[in-house]
């Protein structure tokens, strides 16, 4: 390592960077990955971002990437150290998702590690999610408390939020994670990252045909929408088409201003900071040429349709891949039992997705694309769910994180873009949304708010 490539310079350098300094030779991937490892090490007692660490592997991988390197081969992620949401397969390790007990070594990977082995990522490791990805924090029995390394003291969200964690903290360039009800969203707003929601069937999901009857979708997890860019070309399999779109400008858009709480049946408020920092952003987007109007899509009884998915799906999990249910929270068995009284409705829910896609739609005959706040709070503390029975979770998990689930029902593609911190520091974050064909704008247009706001250049 050069003396201008030091320790610190890597921590932060990001999935293009450190990709970048790998092609340039100013750093092996040996380095780079051992250098991973010792923080990950060093974090566990405070982040606790990872379930398991791949280690032994990772520097086998490592080593395999520098000799591919010295070789002149430029795959796009060739060496760089990636995280891994504990709810996907990689040959080897289990996959628990969250839960407590021993569950089965898998022998194979599933699609989108393959495609990020092909493209030359080291995977370190599985990262933390709550039991079956069913909270916006990350905590269990299996694994005990992930914390934000904004503030030790609060929750980094969920239910991507070791993924979270570890990105914001530095100690990897990029994660993935997954999206069932702003997964990936709301972990990114609460930790200053870029966090983008894909759309329905963009990143394979294979060997499953889908997640949570269509709610779940991978998305990446990075400091910037370049980063979060590339990641999702390589787990998409379309080259340059988003990281390209990065680099665009976005030209001029009519963008709606939402801050109404879609209806979920349990009361929620927005919070007066977090309303501060959205419209502060729509002021932002103003002053880059945009027309910025107040506008509310129809949602309508849109929950009806998100609650059967969402609990018939923990209620599948449950009964195909837990080998010891009686190790689950028992707010996770209270959810299974409801998932397997829904199931009935669970066809009727799936024949209204185009009646809503119409409904909600035709928002965008206004405008392009909708500005939303990501989460209703900032983020709460570390252990204020612990214990919690039920209602009283569910209520609190509204109360905090009533705006992203909607895009889920929908399928279409969303952007969570931090929204600047508050007084103590704590990151909050803002939402891009838009139908199903706009992810490449939304992409764009995070990319140029980005550049006007320099949240990157903000670490913990």
């Amino acid at each position: 390592m050069s003396d201008a490539t030091t320790a610190g310079d890597l921590t932060f350098a990001g999935l293009t960077g450190q990709a970048d300094l790998l092609a340039r030779g100013r750093v092996t991937s040996a380095r780079l990955v051992e250098a991973t490892l010792a923080r990950i090490e060093r974090s566990q007692r405070t982040l606790n971002a990872f379930r398991h660490v791949r280690a032994a592997e990772a520097r086998r991988e490592a080593e395999a990437a520098d000799r591919r390197l010295a070789a002149g081969d430029r795959a796009p992620l060739l060496g760089v150290p990636v995280a891994i949401k504990d709810d996907t397969d990689i040959a080897g390790l289990p996959t628990a998702f969250g839960c407590a007990g021993e569950f089965p070594v898998r022998d194979t990977d599933a699609e989108v590690v393959t495609r990020l082995k092909r493209a030359g990522a080291v995977i370190v490791g599985k990262t933390n999610t709550p039991e079956i990805g069913q909270w916006p924090f990350t905590e269990g029995a299996a694994f005990g408390l992930t914390r934000n390394p904004w503030h030790h003291a609060h929750t980094p969200g969920g239910s991507s939020g070791g993924s979270a964690a570890a990105v914001a903290a530095g100690l990897v360039p990029a994660a993935l994670g997954s999206d069932g009800a702003g997964s990936v969203r709301i972990p990114a707003a609460w930790n200053n990252l870029v966090g983008i929601k894909t759309r329905r069937g963009r990143i394979p999901t294979d060997p499953e045909p889908e997640l949570f009857h269509g709610l779940t979708v991978h998305g990446p997890l990075a400091r910037t929408v370049a980063d979060a860019a590339l990641l999702l070309d390589v787990t998409a399999g379309t080259e340059d088409t988003f990281a390209g779109a990065a680099r665009r400008e976005p030209g001029h858009l009519r963008i709606g201003l939402s801050l109404r709480i879609p209806f979920s049946g349990v009361r929620a408020r927005l919070h007066p900071v977090v309303r501060a920092a959205v419209t502060r952003l729509a002021r932002v987007l103003t002053a880059l040429g945009h027309d910025v109007r107040p506008v509310e899509p129809r949602y309508g009884l849109i929950g009806l349709d998100f609650l059967p998915r969402s609990l018939v799906g923990v209620h599948d999990w449950v009964v195909a891949k837990v080998p010891d249910p009686s190790l689950l929270d028992r707010r996770t068995r209270a959810n299974e039992r409801a998932g397997a009284r829904l199931r009935p409705l669970l066809r009727l829910a799936r024949r209204a997705e185009p009646l809503l896609h119409r409904q909600v739609g035709t928002v965008f005959d206004e405008v392009d694309v909708l500005l939303a706040p990501t989460t209703a709070t900032p983020p709460p503390r570390a252990d204020a769910f612990t214990g919690l029975p039920n209602w009283r979770t569910d209520r609190a998990i509204v109360a905090a994180c009533p705006y992203a689930w909607p895009w889920n029902v929908l399928g279409w593609p969303a952007v969570n873009v931090p929204a600047g911190p508050t007084a103590d520091g704590l990151p909050l974050g803002a939402q891009l949304l838009g139908p199903a064909d706009s992810e490449e704008l939304l992409v764009s247009l995070a990319a140029q708010l980005e550049r006007a706001e320099r949240w990157h250049e903000r670490t913990p």
